[in-house]
């Protein structure tokens, strides 16, 4: 394979997915020119961190439900409710901090499997059973708060959205500690995409010539260490980010190296031939849901100590974002296609524009226009894929 053919292999074998890495390009080189660059600055990549680690863990599990041929429209009520929650525990009851995070992950493990037993064992459609839920849970949030909201938390309870890791390896203005575990990520990455390669060729599958593969090695690794650099220029390693990293690379290996994970994808993608391949569509329906409400938890008990509050109203339209961030990176509307890392490219699209909108002073509903006209074209976009799959048999 010739490098020009190994390159355009490289860009066609999945184009929903390189489609979206090269969109992401251009949007971020186009919002840092419309900024003057602040897009960019330390400070404000260090801000995008904070702001959306939240959509970026719903869009976690959503992926994983929207491949599994589901929807779940409770997710923003369940981040107000886990949030409310933790806040009763801690901030109410003088708890420490730990207790608060566990009280919100029991209710997320209670919230999913009540969703997944209606769906997975008695046969309603997610949908339904998720608009209930979205009512359902938000009213239980307001019983919760008394319609009130609950601040402040503790100092400790706040560093979970909002603290850092640095200064452990010195640096004069530059914090070291955040330079080294980010370079030992991109050769995790290096090593992890060598050994996926050489598995291919051991079974005979097709694979981009060793200079393209090279390239594109380099080319991640020098956007980590620049993603990398500026955070280190600012505050150094935010906490969540290590949250947010071993979920993604946990769910990562769940959904391409476990039998749960194959599972899903058969599900989705043709549920009558995974029944008949013994799959237990039931149990794998009902897990999917309560792994959802887990990943809603971990968001809720984020937000909350973000906003360093439990509010009412929290977590309103988070579903919508969670939804847009997996479609937008390459999830198909009828289930079966999608992958995490697509999602965490969909969620920073989403979060590049609304943060590169609001540097520029758009107003709000500018900003919910643009998301909408995005959706939609990253659904037409996968419904024109699948025509032309369709039309080439």
């Amino acid at each position: 394979m010739t490098a020009m053919a190994g390159l355009r292999d490289l860009f066609t074998r999945n184009l929903r997915q390189s489609g979206i890495v090269v969109a992401f390009v251009v949007i971020v080189g186009l919002f840092t020119v419309l900024t003057d660059g602040v897009l960019l600055a330390p400070g404000n990549v260090t801000n995008l961190v904070l702001q959306y680690s939240y959509i970026l863990i719903l869009s976690i599990g959503m992926m994983i439900v929207i491949v599994g041929g589901h929807i779940d429209l409770s997710v923003g009520s369940v981040v107000a409710l886990t949030g409310a929650v933790s806040a009763v525990v801690v901030v109410q009851h003088g708890s420490p901090w730990y207790l608060g995070v566990l009280a919100g992950l029991a209710v997320g493990f209670l919230v999913g499997a009540w969703q997944g037993f209606w769906v997975a064992y008695v046969g309603i459609p997610a949908f339904i059973v998720t608009l209930a839920g979205m009512l359902l849970f938000r009213g239980m949030t307001l019983q919760v708060l008394g319609n009130i909201s609950l601040s402040p938390f503790p100092a400790s309870y706040q560093k979970i959205a909002n603290g850092f890791l640095n200064g452990f390896l010195g640096g004069q203005g530059i914090d070291v500690f955040t330079l080294v575990v980010a370079a030992l990520a991109v050769v995790g990455y290096a090593v992890s995409q060598y050994r996926t390669r050489v598995g291919r060729i051991r079974y005979q599958q097709v694979v981009e010539t060793m200079p393209i593969f090279l390239t594109k090695i380099v080319l991640v690794g020098l956007v980590g260490m620049a993603f990398a650099y500026q955070l280190a220029r600012s505050r150094g390693l935010p906490i969540v980010l290590i949250i947010l990293g071993v979920l993604i690379i946990a769910y990562q290996v769940l959904t391409t190296k476990t039998v749960f994970g194959r599972h899903v994808y058969a599900i989705g993608g043709n549920l009558s031939a995974a029944q008949l391949s013994g799959v237990k569509v039931k149990r794998v329906n009902f897990w999917i849901f309560v792994n959802m409400g887990m990943l809603a938890a971990v968001a809720g008990v984020v937000y909350s100590s973000r906003s360093n509050s439990a509010q009412p109203a929290a977590g309103n339209m988070f579903e919508l974002d969670a939804i847009a961030a997996c479609f937008i990176g390459g999830a198909s509307t009828t289930g079966g296609v999608g992958r995490i890392t697509g999602a965490m490219v969909g969620g920073l699209i989403m979060a590049v524009m609304s943060n590169g909108m609001q540097l520029m002073g758009i107003d709000d509903s500018v900003q919910q226009m643009v998301k909408g006209l995005v959706l939609l074209l990253a659904v037409a976009f996968d419904v024109y894929n699948k025509r032309r799959a369709a039309s080439a048999r």
